[in-house]
């Protein structure tokens, strides 16, 4: 049986941009719907979203027979709870609030197999293994692992090159609204400082040869970051886009009045 190829992985440092879709509603169903809509990729919220290990296995067995690729994003950057996102067959983690190289390192070392990192081996107890029937999985798994860490406050900010530079780390992805609370301006993204501090961090992590990526759901704003160099961009999250979908569908019939509309109708 042959290893899962990650196309998201491959795919980063192409000039073609990947872009993705925040699932949030903790549901495998809801995950398998929006995986066949046909974006690059889906991140799995297991830090905002009420994901639970067994709940993130299901919504990646819902997507398996479509294109879009997921991204798992951890609560935190617990390497137990790495090993078991890895061990249920997630290849392509986001971890939250990264500030520093050391934190990073960390990151690599708890997502590979001794002697470069600290991953307990589970063999065929595995789904990533898928039980033992993937030849030689520890030779070959750290070509398809992807790590991607988020730079969201000022102390991330500060030291994103150092953490960019970090051998195992594949992208940084930059979150806009933790980052404009942390600068104090929260809720504004666009506020020139923050800005200022999204265009430096991907000019920095361009410089150190890796993919950049962003959360934004603004048409103008995904441009103005694909314009400065990010290649994979989040342009929606499910909870807002069924939100949205569900008041504006609502509004339109929220002037009825049912007397009159029955005096028409005869």
């Amino acid at each position: 049986m042959n290893l899962p190829e990650n196309l998201f992985k491959a795919k980063l440092n192409s000039l073609s941009p990947q872009f993705g879709i925040w699932s949030s509603l903790a549901s495998s169903y809801a995950s398998e719907i929006v995986a066949s809509f046909g974006y690059d990729w889906m991140l799995i919220d297991g830090e905002h979203a009420p994901n639970t290990v067994p709940m993130i296995k299901e919504q990646l067995q819902s997507m398996m027979s479509y294109k879009t690729q997921p991204v798992v994003r951890a609560v935190s950057n617990d390497p137990v709870l790495i090993k078991q996102l890895l061990d249920i067959g997630a290849q392509t983690l986001m971890i939250p609030m990264v500030e520093s190289a050391g934190q990073a390192s960390a990151l690599v070392r708890a997502m590979r197999y001794p002697p470069h990192g600290i991953r307990g081996v589970g063999g065929g107890l595995t789904r990533a293994t898928r039980w033992g029937g993937i030849t030689d999985y520890i030779g070959k798994i750290n070509d398809e692992l992807c790590l991607v860490v988020q730079v969201e406050s000022r102390k991330g900010v500060e030291n994103v090159e150092a953490i960019a530079a970090v051998e195992g780390v594949d992208a940084v992805f930059i979150g806009p609204v933790d980052l404009s609370v942390d600068l104090g301006h929260p809720g504004n993204p666009g506020h020139p400082e923050v800005q200022e501090h999204i265009r430096s961090v991907i000019a920095a992590t361009r410089a150190a040869g890796k993919a950049c990526g962003i959360l934004a759901t603004l048409e103008e704003d995904a441009r103005r970051y694909l314009a400065w160099g990010c290649q994979f961009v989040a342009v929606g999250i499910d909870i807002d886009l069924l939100r949205r979908s569900a008041l504006k569908n609502l509004s339109l019939y929220q002037d009825i009045d049912l007397a009159e509309a029955t005096s028409r109708a005869y």
